[in-house]
């Protein structure tokens, strides 16, 4: 689930296999009725941090405002070391 609360998109439960495409879109339709950017991007109710959550963060930064438009706050801890791993923490903006 993705709501847009508190200036803040807080993405909860957990992305997997069978509802990827259905959280892109929806957080793709949140983002871009933002007029605002950096948006913040709060993940500290996502159950499970796997590269296929990661894989979806990746595609909304990138459909925001040269690619810079998203902060990612209260990564968890999997995804964290999944980023590190891919040395992704340089080109996402990690609070």
């Amino acid at each position: 689930m993705i709501e847009f609360i508190d200036q803040e998109l807080k993405v909860s439960g957990t992305i997997d296999d069978t509802n990827a495409e259905q959280y892109y879109q929806q957080g793709i339709k949140l983002i871009q009725a933002q007029q605002q950017f950096p948006v913040v991007v709060n993940l500290s109710q996502l159950e499970q941090g796997s590269t296929l959550a990661l894989a979806v963060l990746v595609r909304w930064l990138r459909q925001t405002p040269a690619a810079t438009g998203l902060q990612f706050k209260s990564v968890p801890e999997k995804m964290m070391k999944i980023i590190q791993a891919c040395h992704l923490q340089d080109a996402l903006k990690l609070i």
